[in-house]
């Protein structure tokens, strides 16, 4: 995801344009449909390209800025995120990966990795060069069929991602992103109502492009509506008992800014 400012919304913008932006409110694809794509494409990927798997641990780099382009990787199991580093060394997280996602999409242009891939968890990454990834495109023309899905599915989700910071004040990015995590892990048949941030607050805040005193006052006060509560023995524990009223919440309080 990157950061830069798109226009910011208008009074004139209806209530389902910034629910479609948010990413709430929408019909979501069916977890069970869309984790046997995932795992179908991950056979296929196998299957076709025969990588190399790697495990890594949380805080392990595959690639950083910089670094020669060669290879692309898809991701087994776990989380990864994406930091772009500035010139005076400020960092900045860019996007978040999970099972079946590709990393390395943004080297082919220039031939270099323009961000760090770093692990949050233990994870399992599948490695393949991308010379042999366009000899086997060729000669299967459903692998290149996900390829091109998984470029403009990266393309389509740092535009919302862009408008979402754009256009949803504070608290609705930051119920946006509870949601967009929450999905992220149901389509891939996991738990969505209890599950564990992988990113700080402060991390949190530098990718929604808020301050980590923000992120955690809006925090807060999910808590107090009792719309997201917190394990007592981790703060990174979240669990969302009716993601219908995290969406009301959001139409809501932009229904209010709008006016």
């Amino acid at each position: 995801m990157q950061t830069t400012a798109a226009q910011l919304a208008t009074p004139t913008t209806k209530r389902h344009d910034i629910a479609a932006v948010a990413g709430l409110g929408m019909p979501a694809a069916l977890p069970t449909s869309a984790g046997q794509r995932i795992a179908e494409r991950l056979r296929l990927i196998e299957t076709v390209l025969g990588p190399k798997r790697r495990v890594v641990k949380a805080g392990d780099v595959i690639y950083r800025s910089g670094e020669a382009f060669s290879h692309l990787h898809v991701l087994n199991s776990g989380f990864f995120k994406l930091i772009s580093v500035s010139a005076d060394g400020r960092e900045q997280v860019v996007g978040l990966k999970f099972r079946g996602d590709w990393l390395g999409f943004g080297a082919i242009a220039r031939n270099a990795h323009a961000c760090d891939a770093v692990a949050m968890d233990t994870a399992e990454v599948w490695s393949v060069r991308y010379e042999d990834l366009l000899r086997a495109c060729a000669a299967h023309p459903a692998l290149m069929e996900m390829v091109h899905e998984a470029m403009s599915s990266e393309i389509m989700r740092d535009r919302e991602s862009i408008m979402a910071i754009s256009t949803l004040p504070a608290d609705a990015r930051v119920v946006a992103f509870l949601h967009y995590w929450a999905d992220s892990l149901a389509v891939r048949g996991l738990r969505a109502d209890q599950f564990s941030l992988r990113l700080s607050r402060a991390e949190i805040g530098n990718y929604l492009g808020l301050t980590l005193e923000t992120v955690s006052r809006v925090l807060s006060k999910l808590v107090r509506a009792r719309l997201i509560a917190f394990n007592q023995r981790s703060r990174r524990d979240i669990c969302i008992p009716d993601f219908h009223a995290l969406e009301a919440f959001v139409q809501r309080r932009t229904a209010r800014d709008l006016h």
